[in-house]
């Protein structure tokens, strides 16, 4: 009788702990015509991507990605993302869904997972898998295998600094 009791009451605090609702909170921002904007783009969004096989002039057959409708419509938009710094060089940088080891030069995820940089301004001096917040337009690329599928320009850090 006492482990049933024991059982019954270790149940009911495993049951009250799943019981709780964990919603996700999107930050926003205001754009210039005071209109508040939600988190455009999250990084589950860019990984619904399909690859088309095609011919390239130079590769040969190369897999161009189909970018989905939804990001479509955010081509030229106002966009936030956050994400790990990867630096690409000295003067360029790319935000990644993942902290270096583990990003797309790894070989640890696709190149869905990340994105180009063009800061607006001048380039801020930022570490390696620094956490950033980034505010700016979003662009994709859908024809050129030399280039990163999807960027942000204009970018500002919000958070993160």
């Amino acid at each position: 009788m006492r482990n049933y009791i024991k059982t019954s009451i270790a149940l009911l605090v495993v049951i009250s702990l799943f019981s709780f609702n964990n919603k996700e909170v999107k930050p926003t921002f205001k754009n210039s015509k005071n209109t508040t904007l939600t988190d455009t783009l999250t990084w589950s969004l860019l990984s619904k991507i399909d690859y088309l096989k095609k011919p390239d002039k130079i590769y040969g057959e190369v897999m161009f990605p189909v970018i989905n409708p939804k990001l479509k419509s955010l081509q030229g938009k106002p966009i936030i993302i956050s994400g790990f710094i990867i630096p690409i060089d000295n003067k360029n940088y790319a935000i990644s869904k993942n902290v270096f080891a583990a990003c797309f030069f790894c070989g640890k995820s696709g190149p869905e997972t990340i994105m180009g940089i063009k800061f607006k301004g001048d380039l801020p001096k930022l570490k390696t898998d620094q956490y950033v917040t980034l505010k700016g337009t979003f662009r994709y690329n859908d024809n050129d295998v030399e280039d990163w599928i999807y960027h942000i320009e204009n970018a500002i850090i919000t958070s993160g600094k």
